[in-house]
């Protein structure tokens, strides 16, 4: 967090490169699958898109509301969020 590039940037990761403003999806789904198998679980059971679903089902186990859970998956129809 100290890093300088850092320092004023909206992305937790930013790129290698200094064009690029965060790092590339491989690479995020690279560091996952590392954290993952460094505590000592099965890296083909998590993945980016179940990280991804995890928070939210705690949000709404937590709220229940489902429209916040819309929100925060992007989501334009309702259906998808049920789903």
């Amino acid at each position: 967090m100290e890093d300088e590039l850092m320092i004023g940037s909206e992305t937790l990761w930013p790129g290698r490169f200094h064009g690029r403003l965060h790092i590339p999806t491989r690479q995020y789904a690279r560091l996952v699958r590392d954290w993952v198998t460094s505590v000592g679980l099965k890296a083909s059971v998590y993945g980016t898109h179940s990280m991804r679903r995890t928070k939210v089902t705690q949000i709404y186990k937590k709220t229940d509301n489902l429209r916040a859970v819309q929100l925060l998956l992007g989501h334009t129809k309702m259906d998808s969020t049920v789903r």
